[in-house]
């Protein structure tokens, strides 16, 4: 699936699929590009080659790379959304909250130890790169709550979002001690993760 990021990170937003097609490449390039030469190091005119397309096809969206670099944390947004979704239209009902947060911290998981960039990048909390801001946990609890509430039969109210902010907020950083142990995630460590979760989640879901 091509997923386009929110136009507000974008110059111009795609409109013909060909252009779609121009922004994806981009995108992936800039994502692999990202692990092999780091933030630092990336040009838009390196992506432009990596991806096939003139330099001008590179500003014509983005203005620079930490734009660039901000449409992927969109992206990598959107993609994750899709995969929890999925993951809880195959599951239904089956486990309750319990299994819900399961999909949502082994999505997340799977695209840190897969998907090009992510791990430099994920949603946006750490561009540029070593910095650690809260406003991108703020956008994943607000989808998070939209998107969970229903299948948990809640509404979607304060208390439910500030408790999943919470949650973000202490997985991100839980998550991210995992892989600064081990590259690929220190299992107990994830496994604390997810055991601190559920009982703090407990709280409000029982």
């Amino acid at each position: 699936m091509r997923t386009v990021p929110h136009a507000t990170s974008l110059r111009r937003a795609p409109v013909q699929r060909r252009s779609a097609e121009r922004l994806a490449r981009i995108l992936d390039a800039c994502a692999d590009l990202l692990d092999e030469v780091g933030y630092e190091a990336l040009s838009t005119r390196a992506v432009a080659l990596r991806a096939g397309v003139p330099i001008g096809s590179v500003y014509r969206f983005f203005g620079n790379k930490r734009q660039m670099a901000d449409a992927l944390a969109q992206r990598n947004l959107e993609r994750y959304t899709e995969r929890v979704t999925e993951r809880l239209d195959q599951a239904g009902d089956d486990g309750g909250w319990r299994a819900a947060l399961d999909a949502v911290l082994d999505e997340y998981l799977a695209m840190k130890r897969s998907a090009p960039g992510f791990s430099l990048v994920d949603f946006g909390n750490q561009i540029p790169v070593g910095a650690r801001h809260t406003e991108p946990n703020h956008r994943v609890a607000d989808r998070l709550t939209d998107l969970l509430s229903g299948h948990l039969g809640r509404e979607p109210d304060e208390d439910l979002r500030r408790a999943f902010l919470v949650a973000v907020e202490t997985a991100d950083t839980l998550v991210h001690l995992a892989f600064r142990v081990s590259p690929e995630g220190d299992e107990k460590i994830i496994e604390e993760a997810r055991a601190l979760l559920r009982a703090y989640l407990g709280r409000l879901l029982d």
